[in-house]
């Protein structure tokens, strides 16, 4: 379960939560709302751990652990994915090799890494995803719908207990 209580969150010393309370319940989807400027995104990068949103009251738990203390691949470890409405790019750090590290950190098992890269190329192919994007840097150059496709290939990867999707549709093409 995910649960927040009285939430307050402020960025750059701007308070933008002001108690906000919620609970998400295991099978449970959810989605929020609001206009520009409401706090969807800084709830979710509140959540995810990232440093610029300062909790300044209240508690989150995931699964019963309280983990407003806790560093963003802490939070990562107990299940929690970021879908992020931009992906930064990572020049110099292979896709095939980010993803790689998430899976041996994800999965503590002795898989091969010539294993992995074919289940990964199966992977990609499900999603219409270029294999050749594997080689290159972390999303560097890469399209808005093919950083879109990694980062469900990333879920996959990391098989994640809770998602969260900040404005999926960003960088896409209507």
């Amino acid at each position: 379960m995910l649960k927040i209580e009285k939430l307050n969150v402020s960025v750059d010393n701007k308070k933008i939560l002001n108690g906000l309370s919620l609970e998400i319940k295991p099978g449970e989807v959810h989605a929020v709302m609001g206009p520009n400027g409401s706090g969807k995104s800084t709830l979710a990068y509140t959540l995810a751990g990232h440093p610029k949103y300062k909790v300044e009251s209240g508690k989150i738990y995931i699964d019963k652990n309280e983990i407003q203390e806790m560093s963003p691949d802490e939070r990562a470890n107990l299940g929690l994915f970021l879908a992020m409405q931009y992906p930064v790019a990572v020049p110099g750090l292979t896709t095939f090799s980010f993803l790689w590290q998430i899976y041996k950190n994800r999965n503590k098992n002795k898989t091969k890494v010539v294993e992995f890269r074919n289940w990964l190329l199966k992977q990609s192919e499900v999603l219409s995803l270029n294999p050749e994007l594997l080689k290159r840097g972390l999303n560097d150059g890469f399209s808005g719908g093919e950083k879109k496709k990694l980062e469900i290939l990333q879920m996959i990867v990391s098989s994640p207990k809770y998602i969260i999707l900040d404005e999926i549709d960003s960088g896409l093409d209507g």
